[in-house]
């Protein structure tokens, strides 16, 4: 996206919080093919590019999607809670997409491998390197090597030079890819990805399946800023008494410096599912629960927002950047204080504006459950993509196909557009 787009968007944007008018254009579905027929009719498809979303930096109405680790589904099995992978062999991708006559085209699909140019797996990471206590089976319930170069992407930057940014739900990891998909640096909080590089050591204490799941990148490329999911089980899952208290991180990518901020939630549990730049210091950022609209035996949907926020006038609650535990107060995390003890710590949170809610304004409730991909489109336009989890779901032991309550339509990666006023 050009320097001039970019500020001619955000001068829209800035212009008022109320931005959007209460329509959308017909949507656009992507493109999939079918990548494995289970026995029980289930197609597992390829699809999966909901988990990210970026503008291409130079090329009109061509954006970039990022899948996950690949088609899972939840299994507690002899050796521990995990994950059933039915396609252990997949690997994690960023594909190119054009927007074109009202139709998505898939243009390429960009592989991505570890430094030595051998693909990945989106398979668990060893102990020590982004392992998350998920232990990884095969369809007939044996059990997956862990990967160190295995990654859970989530988040998605591209740059102009071509490369990418990506981060993930492991580490979390900040991976720097070439064009080509190559990784040229990993940092997390260990220290152990290449280049050895770290973000600060209380990102360790990140949830399973909730890690870094949005990425931004300034306008001039200068910094990367990451938004967790949800709260950090920070000292302990048990521990933890605020339950809506999130974390941005944002990482200067010469220096390494970072800086992080409080996001607060609007209840407990949500997910913070992508964040896209508007200036250094604003941004749009998605919030939503995991419910369906229309659900019928499914969670119902309350939260599919999106929230313009500024982080000029937070708190960098970073501390010691080493601290196992971060910033403290008292023996306490932040994790254990009210927002009301905060305060009294002069800890203020980012500011947060509603600008659009999906179950609200749009002319029919949102019907998807992860609302996880925010494009900033050229023609004074979002649009929005929701991971479609392979078109797959877990009922009990079985893995089936994955239904929208609402439509009774398998969920497939669709483009909504949001027209600005």
């Amino acid at each position: 996206m050009t320097a001039r787009l970019i500020c001619c968007l955000t001068a829209l944007l800035l212009s008022s919080p109320q931005i959007l008018a209460k329509q959308v254009i017909k949507p656009a579905v992507l493109p999939y093919q079918v990548l494995v027929n289970l026995e029980n009719g289930t197609e597992i498809r390829i699809g999966g590019y909901g988990s990210a979303m970026t503008a291409h930096p130079t090329l009109h109405d061509h954006f970039y999607a990022l899948t996950d680790r690949g088609p899972n589904a939840k299994y507690q099995g002899p050796a521990g809670k995990g994950k059933i992978f039915p396609v252990p062999d997949f690997t994690p991708r960023i594909g190119l997409f054009a927007y074109r006559d009202d139709q998505v085209i898939q243009v390429k699909q960009i592989l991505l491998k570890d430094p030595q140019g051998q693909p990945i797996s989106g398979l668990p990471n060893p102990k020590g390197m982004g392992d998350t206590g998920e232990v990884a089976y095969a369809s007939d319930k044996s059990l997956l090597k862990a990967d160190p170069y295995g990654l859970d992407s989530e988040g998605l930057v591209a740059l102009r030079d071509g490369s990418f940014w990506v981060s993930d739900e492991y580490g979390p990891h900040l991976v720097h890819y070439s064009a080509e998909g190559i990784e040229l640096e990993r940092i997390n909080p260990f220290g152990t990805g290449t280049g050895g590089r770290k973000l600060p050591a209380v990102f360790a204490y990140r949830r399973a399946n909730r890690g870094m799941e949005g990425l931004a990148i300034s306008p001039d490329e200068t910094t990367l800023f990451g938004i967790m999911q949800s709260t950090l089980y920070n000292p302990s899952k048990e521990a933890i008494t605020n339950h809506q208290l999130t974390r941005l991180v944002s990482f200067d990518i010469e220096s390494g410096k970072t800086r992080q901020f409080l996001y607060q939630q609007q209840a407990n549990g949500l997910s913070n599912s992508e964040i896209v730049a508007l200036t250094q210091n604003q941004f749009l950022v998605i919030e939503r629960d995991g419910g369906f609209a229309g659900a019928q035996g499914n969670k119902q949907a309350k939260y599919k927002r999106i929230y313009q926020i500024d982080i000029s006038q937070a708190t960098d609650v970073s501390g010691n950047v080493s601290a196992k535990h971060g910033l403290m107060f008292a023996g306490k995390t932040l994790e254990q204080m009210s927002w009301q003890a905060l305060s009294t710590h002069k800890i203020k949170p980012l500011e947060k504006t509603l600008i659009y809610d999906l179950l609200v304004d749009m002319p029919r409730p949102y019907p998807h459950d992860k609302l996880e991909g925010l494009w900033l489109r050229a023609n004074k336009q979002l649009a929005v993509l929701n991971d479609d989890d392979f078109a797959i779901a877990a009922k009990g032991e079985q893995v089936i196909q994955k239904t929208l309550p609402a439509t009774q339509r398998t969920d497939q990666n669709t483009l909504y557009f949001i027209p600005l006023n």
